[in-house]
């Protein structure tokens, strides 16, 4: 299975991009979000997180090979997890992800079912399923709202990301983990990895 796929942006359309791979050229479904990250960089060698599913009837013996992809491992995991959730599926996640994971993500922690229905394709029932399924899962999405100000230079989201879940794995609870991480962030300091944002954490949290 092809987790990710480095190559060159031939087009960007409405919700395909083209990439040429060596003497391949891929076709690869993009949701709008995503769309916007990348379509001011055709002709540039970009790195995509991807799913790999299959469309189609299989009672039919009617099958298509599907791509998926995102600028990260973290845009990927949310976009796997809101597909989980009984009525949306592949087709209409892609539809209905218009606005960044974090906002996204935002909206259903605050279990803001009004904002979710906006979401093209999630009717208030839809709405109603995705807070009651994944309101627990989403903290750690939600706390990259903002992040976006501060730059990749300070720390990668996916650094964000794993460090929230090695907190709540050492038994912090995710309110915790999103205050030790948020003064960590606040220091303004660069942390390329895991080790030395949790390193500043607690730094911090035995200096207070």
């Amino acid at each position: 299975m092809i987790t990710k796929i480095t190559g060159k942006v031939t087009s960007v359309s409405e919700a395909v991009l083209t990439l040429t791979v060596g003497a391949f050229e891929y076709e690869v479904l993009i949701p709008e979000f995503v769309r916007r990250q990348l379509q001011n960089h055709l002709g540039e060698e970009v790195a995509l997180h991807t799913i790999e599913y299959l469309e189609g009837n299989p009672q039919q013996g009617r099958l298509t090979p599907r791509m998926i992809g995102f600028s990260d491992r973290i845009e990927r995991e949310f976009f796997e997890l809101f597909c989980s959730v009984d009525g949306v599926g592949v087709r209409k996640a892609l539809r209905a992800m218009v606005r960044p994971v974090q906002e996204v993500a935002s909206l259903i922690e605050e279990q803001d079912t009004k904002g979710l229905s906006a979401l093209p394709g999630v009717g208030p029932a839809t709405a109603d399923r995705i807070v009651a399924k994944l309101r627990r899962k989403v903290p750690k999405f939600a706390l990259l709202v903002g992040r976006s100000e501060l730059g990749e230079d300070i720390a990668p989201r996916d650094v964000i990301s794993e460090t929230f879940d090695v907190l709540r794995s050492l038994g912090h609870s995710e309110s915790d983990a999103r205050r030790l991480i948020d003064a960590a962030l606040e220091e303004k300091k660069k942390y390329k990895d895991v080790e030395t944002l949790l390193q500043a954490v607690y730094q911090l949290s035995h200096s207070s």
